[in-house]
């Protein structure tokens, strides 16, 4: 299963993003809030992915943050709710709105999604309370120019190494391009960029 892709916005429509990873274009479908979030064409992406496998199709679904996906999920987990149904209530409410409306079972406010009627809504909040958080989307970045503003620590300078590798770079040349990048801009504002901006430095190095 795909867990996760990083690549080049290659193309973008109202519902799905065309990501290049490495010469080979995966069709996604994000949710509307997400795609307005996404960077520019011809930019670094990177995105949680859950693989829907069906008999005639493997269908990709992106987020941009796991709190989304664990969202997804969970909405999927309710009778009569689909992957489609679940991305269209993403899409239709911030995040930190649904998980509040869900932990306090607001049926009517459920109820102007896209897609989802009462009676819906009512198992949504029945099999959902309790497992649905208002807190737990404090992490969620609302604005396109956050969604990689996970602040930089080790982790995110090897997430951006294993993008670049995504990308058809050798393991070596991406950790060269990384280390001059760093050398360059020194330890201090090298610690404070953020994903994109690491991977749009390194590829500096390496253009």
């Amino acid at each position: 299963m795909i867990a996760s892709l990083t690549g080049l916005v290659q193309s973008t429509r109202s519902d799905r993003v065309v990501l290049d990873v490495g010469g080979v274009g995966y069709e996604v479908f994000l949710a509307a809030d997400a795609i307005a979030r996404l960077p520019e064409r011809g930019e670094v992406a990177f995105l949680h992915i859950h693989t829907q496998v069906r008999e005639d199709a493997i269908v990709l679904f992106g987020f941009l943050q796991e709190a989304e996906k664990e969202m997804f999920l969970a909405l999927k987990t309710v009778s009569g709710v689909g992957p489609k149904l679940a991305l269209a209530a993403l899409s239709g409410m911030r995040l930190d709105d649904l998980s509040q409306a869900i932990a306090q079972g607001d049926v009517k406010r459920l109820t102007s999604l896209p897609g989802i009627g009462k009676r819906t809504a009512e198992r949504i909040c029945v099999e959902l309370k309790g497992k649905i958080f208002s807190s737990a989307s404090a992490a969620i970045a609302p604005r396109r120019e956050a969604a990689f503003s996970a602040r930089p620590s080790t982790s995110v300078a090897m997430d951006a190494l294993s993008a670049l590798v995504n990308l058809g770079y050798a393991d070596p040349v991406a950790r060269e391009a990384l280390g001059k990048a760093r050398l360059r801009l020194g330890d201090e504002a090298f610690a404070a960029l953020t994903f994109e901006e690491i991977i749009r430095e390194s590829l500096k190095v390496l253009a």
